[in-house]
């Protein structure tokens, strides 16, 4: 049990360091100051790999690391909470869906919805002052959602083909 516990966590972070990258490599700043990026993909991949508790900690540690470290301190609270609930939001909706190859799109599409309103609750409320002026940031987090949604599926279903993923992450 010990040696799991410790995979589990190991992978955790692995996947937290993965979110940090992804989130760095392309950032397209957005018209309510902050930015799109690749993290997503790499929140819903955590997920549906490491579970809702696991995934939840790697989701919302990773990119809210790099909007501290990028100059973005503002969006760390949000980014935390909203990635964390992204990733509980697409691992317990995909057990509960029983892990079908379909079930891939519809936890991330929900969990891409979580996204999209939590960031335009945030900005909102705590960064521009005004939800009519941070709607402005709706069409570029549907465009990041939808990049996630594609590439987190592709990833899982190109995963779960590898006997070795298979037996190391029972929840794909």
């Amino acid at each position: 049990m010990k040696a799991n516990q410790t995979r589990l966590w190991v992978m955790t972070a692995l996947f937290a360091a993965l979110g940090y990258v992804a989130t760095r490599v392309l950032m397209v700043p957005s018209p309510t100051g902050g930015y799109m990026n690749l993290g997503d993909a790499v929140v819903l991949l955590g997920a549906f790999l490491l579970g809702p508790v696991y995934g939840a900690i790697a989701g919302g540690t990773g990119p809210a690391l790099a909007d501290l470290l990028s100059g973005y301190p503002a969006w760390v609270p949000g980014t935390l909470v909203i990635k964390a609930l992204m990733g509980l939001t697409a691992a317990v909706l995909y057990r509960g869906l029983g892990k079908k190859p379909w079930a891939l799109v519809v936890c991330g599409a929900a969990a891409e919805a979580i996204m999209v309103v939590g960031y335009w609750l945030y900005d909102g409320l705590f960064i521009v002052g005004s939800l009519a002026g941070s709607a402005a940031g709706i069409p570029s987090n549907l465009a990041q959602a939808a990049f996630g949604i594609a590439v987190s599926t592709l990833l899982a279903l190109a995963l779960r083909r590898n006997s070795y993923v298979r037996r190391e992450f029972s929840s794909l």
